[in-house]
């Protein structure tokens, strides 16, 4: 092999070294700024680790809401399959009631109870996020034409 074509041999390599380089760094950064969406039954099947930020997407149960002191809230979020338990110390959306669709961020405690940092609500009778709408499909509790 001629000098030329090890030259060409050793920047080739090391093109492909950066950019395998290079994308590692974009995946490790990317990581750390990804929400998952969960459903509660997806909640339970995949044993999410306690600290681990993600999104819960549900209606929130019928009768589960109950207010505490200050502005603690305590609901739980269901997709008819299963339920969690959801802690958010905070202002609730204007459109937040019982039996109505929301999408929750946050993460399990040790005990199990999703502690939400912030919660969203529908803003409208006709829209639903679409993952929330995604889980009651699945679960089999979606009516069309909204809930």
């Amino acid at each position: 092999m001629n000098p030329r074509k090890r030259r060409r041999l050793y920047f080739a390599a090391a093109l492909v070294a950066a950019g395998a380089g290079g994308a590692v760094l974009v995946l490790g950064a990317l990581k750390d700024n990804v929400l998952y969406f969960y459903s509660p039954t997806e909640v339970a099947a995949k044993h999410v680790a306690p600290g681990v930020n993600f999104r819960i997407g549900g209606l929130v149960e019928m009768g589960s809401v109950s207010h505490g002191p200050h502005a603690d809230v305590r609901f739980v979020v269901t997709d008819g399959r299963a339920n969690v338990p959801v802690d958010f110390h905070g202002v609730l959306p204007d459109l937040f009631r019982e039996g109505q669709g929301i999408v929750a961020m946050g993460a399990l405690n040790d005990a199990g109870t999703f502690n939400a940092s912030q919660v969203l609500a529908k803003h409208d009778e006709k829209y639903m996020p679409p993952e929330v709408v995604q889980a009651l499909k699945k679960s089999g509790r979606w009516k069309e034409g909204g809930t």
